[in-house]
This record gives structure tokens, sequence and C-alpha cells, in this order.
């Protein structure tokens, strides 16, 4: 199961990268904390840390359980194209928040994928 914990590092690392992007926003834009209120390319990088932690539960759940149930190279596929889905997401809101939205179906898709493929293996094993 080695690629679906090497997966579920890839998915943090997202979650950190977007996190230092926040970070630097507020040090770029001279926004103190714990303000939430600055420019738009400030706020932008605060939606999309937010949004990806809110995302960590419905991709790192279904990455383990369809690791455990299905296989490991079906997890660490969905897991991965989450990524992308994420990175495509975060490049297209910070240069305009209209164009996150391929990103987004994206990362859904694979979120959905890592749902479906875990109840696949665990019928499968019934």
């Amino acid at each position: 199961m080695q690629l679906t914990e090497w997966t579920m590092l890839a998915v943090l690392g997202v979650y950190f990268w977007t996190g230092v992007m926040a970070g630097w926003a507020r040090v770029k834009y001279g926004v103190a904390a714990p303000s939430m209120d600055g420019p738009l390319p400030f706020q932008s990088a605060q939606r999309v840390q937010a949004n990806t932690l809110e995302q960590l539960p419905l991709v790192l759940v279904p990455l383990w359980l369809c690791g455990q149930a299905l296989g490991d190279t079906w997890a660490a596929a969905g897991g991965l194209l989450w990524c992308f889905g994420r990175i495509l997401y975060a490049l297209g809101y910070y240069r305009d928040p209209a164009k996150r939205e391929a990103g987004f179906i994206i990362g859904m898709l694979a979120c959905g994928a890592l749902v479906a493929g875990s109840a696949i293996g665990l019928l499968q094993q019934a």
C-alpha cells in the first residue's frame, strides 16, 4: 500500500503549499493577523487555503479506504487526480476567482471516484 501512503503525503503537501501561499499573501499585502480582510489577492489566497482544508476529510478518508478495499494503484490514482485538481483550482483562483471551476470539478470527481472505489472494494470483499 505504499503508493497510497505517498499519495496521502502529496495531499498534505498540496495543503501545506496553500498555507504557505496564504501566509505569503498576508505578508505581501500587509494584512496583520487575525484580520481576514484585505485586497482580493489576499482574500483569494485565504479562501484557497480554507477551501482546501475543508476538502481534506473528503479526500483523505476515502483515499485510505480505497487503498484498503480496492487497491493501492486505484487509490493513488484518485488521490493524485485530487492533487492535480486542487493545484489547478488554486492557480485559477489566484488569477481570478471565477476561473476556479475546472480544478474544483476535477477535485470533486476524484473524491467521488475514491468513495465509489471504496464502496466497490468493500462490496467485493463482502
